[in-house]
């Protein structure tokens, strides 16, 4: 897979913690590769693992960063969808330091277009633009 094929993955991973408990998301993410693994080589499983369980685990200290930024919206009141695009982007921005804080912000409206609603993509990338 090439890296706007994992962030996908690991984007669909992350949504699910929206819907689980923490203590059920290692059956979802068992659950989560029967369905999506089939395309997944093992390095790729690996890093969509790896790169979610990052996510996962600065999740409060992330959401806390969106809300002090993300000036009169926070994280109850944001879309599922845009929320979990959001968490991964600030993620990459602020943590990863192999993904360029350009790239990951243009890989998160690639993203909210793909599977957000009608304005995603312009609220996803106004919420970046304040990270940058």
């Amino acid at each position: 897979m090439n890296r706007r094929e994992l962030r996908e993955q690991v984007f669909k991973l992350l949504f699910r913690v929206e819907f689980n408990d923490k203590e059920d998301m290692p059956l979802q993410c068992a659950l989560f590769f029967e369905d999506e693994g089939a395309a997944a080589s093992e390095q790729d499983t690996a890093y969509i693992t790896t790169k979610y369980e990052r996510i996962a685990e600065k999740l409060p200290e992330i959401d806390a960063l969106i809300d002090s930024t993300a000036k009169g919206w926070n994280t109850r009141r944001m879309g599922k969808v845009d929320l979990t695009i959001i968490r991964l982007a600030v993620y990459e921005i602020r943590y990863d330091e192999d993904v360029p804080t350009g790239v990951a912000i243009n890989e998160a409206v690639e993203l909210a277009k793909k599977f957000g609603q009608d304005g995603s993509a312009g609220f996803v990338n106004g919420v970046l633009a304040k990270f940058a």
